[in-house]
């Protein structure tokens, strides 16, 4: 994983089903998704925040722990949705961030996302590995975490 896949908002868009689809052209398979490179990469600084926080439109700050507010309303709302939906915690991660370094970040994150089947990476948003179950993917295109 790669610190640029990083949102400032917390998101490891390594793990977003479209950077995933993107990452393995899941189109030419017949799954039809839109495809996303990462929020940083692409120049959008964070999808999710950038319009509600004039510090991260601006690219002010790198991760929103930076700011007075952290963590702000409009965090703490993605996050708890996140943490519902999809396994995963914005604000613990922007935490692990600030209090352990990037590096460990991304060594924890591989270590906990890495799919014990083939090595892959799970997708936070289905809990898929795209490289050995992409055919669960296929067969409903609205897979959830454990939908079985």
């Amino acid at each position: 994983m790669e610190k640029e896949l990083i949102a400032p908002c917390g998101m490891n868009c390594a793990l977003c089903v479209s950077y995933l689809a993107m990452k393995g052209d899941l189109k030419k398979k017949g799954f039809s998704k839109s495809y996303c490179a990462g929020c940083l990469p692409r120049g959008k600084n964070c999808a999710f925040m950038k319009k509600q926080c004039h510090l991260l439109g601006e690219g002010l700050v790198r991760f929103c722990y930076e700011c007075q507010e952290f963590p702000c309303r409009r965090l703490k709302g993605l996050d708890k949705r996140y943490r519902t939906n999809y396994h995963m915690s914005m604000i613990e991660n922007l935490e692990n961030i600030r209090d352990k370094g990037m590096e460990q970040f991304l060594s924890e994150q591989e270590e906990k996302w890495r799919c014990p089947e083939c090595g892959g990476t799970i997708c936070c948003h289905n809990g898929l590995c795209f490289q050995c179950s992409l055919d669960k993917l296929m067969a409903k295109k609205t897979y959830r975490w454990e939908d079985d």
